[in-house]
């Protein structure tokens, strides 16, 4: 007789199966030289960060502004029971304001003294790269990824389906003076 497996087990099961399946996915996991992060877009340059840097992606909340902020300071939102702070990273960075629409996502970053969420233009999901992949220091100006106030959060990049990723460091621009103060 047969013994009757519980929900658990049955999903356990198909878990151990459909890996059994996955071609290549522990060597990817471990591979030397694989870097793996968030890959999104802020106006036409398209970046990524690295997973420990992105606490959560979320849809963008509905947001209440707070008086006397910075033009890139959108307000403050109710995300769980906390107040985070709502940052338009496109006119942080480039002085352009983001055009909010439905889709819009943010990223929810660490920083000391609290979180805060910064907007996105497009988000794609995980990305790899390997060593490969990256571009040469002196290409970066070339591909503009680190021009202006990028420079100061993109340090490198990789090439990639035609498209050159640059690695933004949402943990500089954490603690870069001018993000952490808000107040106009």
């Amino acid at each position: 007789m047969s013994k009757r497996r519980g929900p658990f087990e049955i999903l356990a099961d198909y878990e151990r199966r459909s890996l059994a399946h996955v071609a290549g996915l522990p060597e990817q996991l471990d591979a030397p030289g694989l870097w793996r992060g968030v890959g999104f877009r802020i106006g036409h340059k398209r970046l990524a960060a690295g997973f420990d840097e992105v606490v959560e992606i979320l849809p963008m909340p509905q947001v209440t502004p707070v008086p006397g902020a910075q033009p890139w300071m959108l307000g403050v939102a109710n995300v769980r029971g906390n107040l985070l702070p709502i940052v338009d990273l496109k006119q942080f960075l480039e002085g352009e304001r983001t055009v909010i629409h439905e889709g819009q996502r943010v990223l929810i970053v660490r920083q000391p003294g609290g979180d805060v969420a910064v907007t996105i233009d497009e988000l794609f999901g995980q990305r790899s790269f390997v060593e490969e992949q990256l571009l040469p220091a002196d290409s970066l100006p070339e591909h503009q990824l680190a021009e202006g106030r990028y420079a100061h959060f993109v340090d490198r990049a990789y090439a990639y389906a035609d498209n050159a990723w640059g690695i933004f460091s949402l943990e500089r621009l954490a603690r870069t003076p001018e993000f952490r103060q808000a107040a106009a």
